[in-house]
């Protein structure tokens, strides 16, 4: 055997995150999203309050369930990409049937596709972690969450301002989503297949940077080893180093028993209390927030109805984006001792999180319904940045990859449990503004869990 190091120039993490960073972008420029209740109860599509809030929208959180662990195990088998692609053709068809699709069976189908397309998200999120050096994660993390949230602002905007200005069609607004995240999947074909994955295709490498140039210690055979193609392509690179981690016998150890290790990964992690505590958090705060974004334009419907006046959907979504954004920049100068005020901090925004939910649904004016939301969604974005940055502090990548899928996991299943009994018709099936009134105290709740 023989250590030898295939250097591989920057421009290796530059491409696969800039085709990321595109596709990310185009994914999430849908200027239709935040019209999507005033256009189900339109003419495009003349369902009822009841058809859309309670038989339609639940398809969404039970699919979104059913799919997380199935798509979990997929996108680390499969190495990314072919998940991304899933995605991106099932947001094509969700868009397509957003346009064409008739009937409330029908709908609901679009729903389980979208599902789809959401469950799919963790593949964008990790695929960057399988092609780029240790040392590049935090910069190509920001890349890539900075492009889905580019997107969804200018797609808010725009949608706003065709709508308001321009005076365009809601279903104008689906043919431009359908556009744009048709463009995201053909991007997504270009991204290059990783070699490697956190648990089925694990690759033990070392590397480190010599003159701006990084190097990838590669074991391989000595009599297989041939010229190094430093001067090629990047898709030489790839391949070459591709052949040799192939021919890598420390690749050769048990997947079986490297993934029966799983278990015992997320027991010594969640043995921490603070880890825990934020854990804890993270799910429960998660679950009503998924129930809050998912049915507020439901509740706006409610208090203005879009076909009596003109709704600002998507520039309360731009602008809560944006001032979310600031606020979780601002995060990076916080200087707080997290383990002696995080419980207090949490339960403190958790109750005001509850009071801008109990707002929302009793205020009955819309520009008060506006801000309310406006706050939740900053006080959340700014919590959950601290959560994921304190749970990720003293964790390797890969048990935060399990304990970041185990929190999403068991928030899916409150918010499945909540939806189906206070929102689906076969369980309560409750009014809008009652469900709102049941989330302020969800949150409530929360507050005083963390109080105690």
């Amino acid at each position: 055997m023989l250590l030898r190091t295939a250097r591989v120039p920057r421009e290796c993490w530059f491409l696969p995150t800039a085709l990321l960073c595109a596709y990310g972008f185009f994914a999430s420029l849908r200027p239709s999203e935040p019209f999507l209740t005033p256009y189900l109860l339109g003419p495009e599509k003349n369902l009822s309050e009841r058809e859309v809030f309670n038989e339609i929208y639940p398809v969404w959180t039970y699919s979104y369930l059913v799919l997380l662990f199935p798509v979990f195990l997929a996108t680390d088998y499969l190495r990314y990409k072919p998940v991304v692609l899933l995605q991106g053709l099932s947001l094509i068809v969700t868009w397509f049937m957003l346009l064409y699709a008739q009937g409330l069976l029908a709908i609901q189908f679009l729903e389980f596709f979208y599902g789809v397309a959401t469950a799919t998200e963790i593949a964008y999120y990790s695929y960057i972690y399988s092609v780029v050096d240790l040392g590049m994660y935090q910069k190509v993390t920001s890349y890539c969450r900075s492009a889905t949230l580019v997107g969804f602002t200018v797609g808010s905007v725009l949608g706003q301002i065709l709508v308001s200005v321009a005076g365009w069609s809601l279903f104008s607004l689906n043919v431009i989503s359908l556009t744009c995240v048709s463009v995201a999947f053909a991007v997504a074909w270009f991204l290059p297949m990783p070699q490697k994955s956190l648990f089925f295709h694990h690759v033990p490498s070392t590397c480190q940077a010599v003159n701006g140039i990084k190097e990838y210690q590669v074991y391989v055979p000595l009599e297989e080893y041939d010229i190094n193609p430093t001067h090629g392509s990047y898709w030489a690179r790839m391949d070459y180093i591709s052949r040799k981690q192939a021919s890598n016998p420390l690749k050769a150890s048990n997947a079986l028993g490297h993934d029966m290790q799983w278990i015992q990964r997320l027991k010594e992690s969640y043995s921490s209390r603070p880890l825990l505590c934020w854990s804890v958090w993270w799910a429960l705060s998660t679950c009503g927030y998924f129930q809050v974004v998912n049915y507020t334009q439901g509740l706006w419907e409610q208090v203005m109805p879009s076909r009596h006046a003109a709704a600002y959907n998507g520039g309360v979504e731009a602008v809560s984006t944006l001032l979310g954004a600031v606020a979780v920049f601002a995060v990076g100068y916080i200087k707080v001792s997290w383990s002696t005020w995080g419980e207090m901090t949490l339960s403190l925004f958790s109750l005001l999180i509850a009071a801008a939910v109990y707002i929302m649904d009793t205020a009955g004016n819309i520009w008060v319904c506006y801000a309310a939301y406006v706050v939740f969604r900053i006080i959340y974005m700014l919590l959950i940045t601290i959560a994921t940055f304190q749970i990720a502090a003293n964790l390797s990548m890969e048990r935060y990859a399990l304990v970041f899928g185990v929190n999403t996991f068991i928030a899916l299943v409150l918010q499945t449990l909540l939806t189906l009994i206070v929102v689906d018709a076969s369980g309560l099936g409750l009014e809008i503004t009652t469900q709102f009134l049941i989330y302020a105290g969800y949150f409530a709740l929360i507050a005083v869990v963390f109080l105690v």
